[in-house]
């Protein structure tokens, strides 16, 4: 090999040291291998900048913004307590995401699939005191795994069918035919997690906990006329599951239910009393037909979208203190709504309205966005910070959101329009129907995530066109020595070797001439070394950067470099055994 060849692979290997020991930032790590290879001549600023322009990088990005637009109406909840349910074990959590999970990504592109699950697992692990790092992996690996059972699950195949047709006389694969080999694949894949993931997953970020010393705030909320909430029980209305929060009593028609039962049903009007920390308050705002029972929300001067969480400590110098709410005139006075109070963890049983407020008290207000700027040095509090996520959401436009989300899901499969067409239409009606606002559209993007992708892309190609990969697989298939099922199985771990230092379509592109060259000096038919591939290409389970949907959740879960490794390995070699051993079976040598 060049020196440009063996300087490559130095880098290469010295990121993914630094990713795996050091647990530096990884779009930091790439961005500077990128650096190196360009700087050395390696790659030309062309190819090293390609990657931003990438089709796959810029669909990512563009879906966030969809995906904004569907957590703004509170439509990902809606999936979430639909589709998702109520687990009684990790095992069974697991596997209600990665069952769902998987089918959608057979007949859709695993990347939006991804990218809206992500958000509504978060929120569905808190409600159910399940670690997210416990899920975030299993909800990528159920993706790659869905992507094997058709030729439109994933890009990977389409290219390599696309390679099959013009390299060889063969009239391609049809839609269902990968369905042989991705279906025990994927029934492997959940089997693994479920059986291993106890001791592979790491638990990075801890399941939600309730202190003793931490504040714990009084909220009223009603059960709005013609709710959707009405006639469902407290747990079926899912009030008992938000970690933290305790519903105190049921105000109903002037009479007090309290020690209330989970089975208590809920009508029109109920008015009921919660007390918990503020994470769940925040997520009590988001029911859909629940609202704060103060009818101070109505005379507030900013649009209701435009509303916010803001917390404000009583300073003792407020004109506020030593007076109940309702003789403070706090709406007039700050253009703000009091929904609960916190006093060093004291329930308090008054109404909002009636709580005579005292220095130290913590407020929660629904206000305008400029509450905190206008107030952040005013003597008449101590503290005033804005809560993030807080945004109410547009429950009126979540059928919208919806339909818009059908739209690109019908318009990306049924091949009128590209993924990425399909997702910057369906970004930019979210927008024109204010399902979100420009600014939350922008904020939503993971810019780290896409550097990280764009990275890849430039590492890549420089592994290609140094020539490091086409040596290594060259010196991988010699070592065959004339056994198709050996070169079979070279095939597959040298696809998967490079689809985890680059990327799953270029180590595909890469693969499909050795594997041909190979096919034929063996004299063998070349469509099971093109099916390996495909699924080799897929099987990018070791490392976070070798397909996107890692790269998505790696952030979410809170996972270190060396997760994807200790569990992404054996699954790695597990699934390239069953591959090698079911292909020849499937589709003959």
């Amino acid at each position: 090999m060049t020196w440009e060849a063996w300087f490559t692979l130095l880098i290469v290997l010295l990121s993914f040291g630094l990713l795996t020991f050091r647990g530096h930032a990884p779009d930091v790590i790439l961005l500077g291998a990128l650096t190196a290879l360009l700087v050395s001549g390696v790659l030309t600023p062309q190819e090293a900048l390609a990657g931003l322009s990438n089709e796959g990088m810029v669909t990512v990005g563009v879906l966030y913004v969809v995906v904004s637009g569907l957590r703004e109406t509170g439509s990902i909840a809606w999936i979430a307590q639909h589709l998702l349910g109520r687990p009684r074990s990790l095992p069974e959590a697991q596997l209600k995401v990665m069952a769902p999970v998987a089918a959608l990504s057979a007949f859709l592109n695993n990347t939006p699939v991804v990218a809206i699950f992500i958000p509504a697992i978060r929120d569905w692990a808190k409600r159910n005191r399940l670690s997210v790092s416990k899920l975030m992996i299993p909800l990528s690996y159920a993706a790659i795994a869905g992507g094997t059972c058709t030729l439109i699950g994933t890009s990977t195949n389409l290219v390599v069918n696309g390679l099959l047709i013009e390299e060889t006389e063969l009239p391609g694969l049809g839609m269902f035919d990968l369905a042989w080999i991705g279906l025990p694949l994927v029934a492997g894949v959940i089997l693994f997690v479920l059986g291993t993931s106890r001791w592979l997953l790491k638990e990075r970020v801890p399941v939600i906990s309730q202190f003793a010393d931490v504040r714990e705030y009084t909220v009223e909320m009603v059960v709005e006329p013609d709710s959707p909430l009405s006639g469902k029980s407290i747990e079926e209305a899912g009030l008992r599951q938000l970690p933290g929060l305790y519903l105190v009593e049921i105000e109903r028609n002037g009479q007090a239910i309290t020690a209330v039962s989970p089975h208590e049903r809920l009508h029109d009007g109920d008015r009921l009393v919660f007390a918990g920390i503020v994470d769940s308050v925040i997520d009590l705002q988001k029911i859909r037909g629940l609202k704060p029972a103060t009818n101070q929300l109505f005379k507030l001067d900013s649009p209701a979208e435009e509303r916010t969480l803001v917390e404000a400590v009583v300073s003792n110098s407020s004109p506020l203190a030593g007076k109940s709410v309702r003789e403070g005139r706090f709406r007039t006075r700050y253009d703000a709504a009091i929904i609960a109070v916190a006093r060093n963890g004291e329930k308090i049983r008054e109404k909002i309205g009636d709580i005579v407020l005292h220095p130290g008290d913590t407020l929660l207000l629904v206000t305008h966005p400029q509450f905190v700027e206008q107030h952040r040095n005013s003597r008449d509090f101590f503290l005033v910070s804005r809560l993030d996520d807080s945004r109410p959401p547009r429950h009126e436009r979540a059928s919208i959101a919806v339909a818009i989300l059908g739209f690109m899901v019908f318009g990306a499969v049924s091949g009128w329009l590209s993924i990425l067409e399909a997702a910057m239409l369906a970004a930019g009606l979210m927008i024109i129907t204010r399902c979100t606002s420009a600014s939350i559209a922008r904020n939503a993007v993971d810019w780290q995530v896409l550097l990280v992708i764009a990275a890849s892309f430039g590492i890549g190609t420089a592994l290609e066109t140094s020539g490091a990969a086409a040596g290594i697989a060259e010196t991988l298939i010699s070592l065959a020595n004339g056994i198709p099922w050996l070169a079979l199985g070279l095939v597959f771990f040298a696809t998967a070797l490079f689809s985890a230092l680059a990327t799953n379509n270029a180590a595909a592109v890469l693969m499909f001439p050795i594997a041909l060259l190979t096919a034929r000096q063996l004299g063998v038919d070349v469509l099971p070394f093109a099916i390996t591939i495909m699924v080799a290409a897929s099987a990018s389970f070791a490392t976070p950067i070798g397909y996107q949907t890692n790269l998505m959740v790696y952030g979410a879960g809170g996972y270190r470099f060396s997760d994807f490794l200790r569990i992404g390995i054996p699954l790695t070699i597990l699934v390239g055994i069953l591959t090698t051993l079911a292909v020849p079976l499937i589709w003959p040598f």
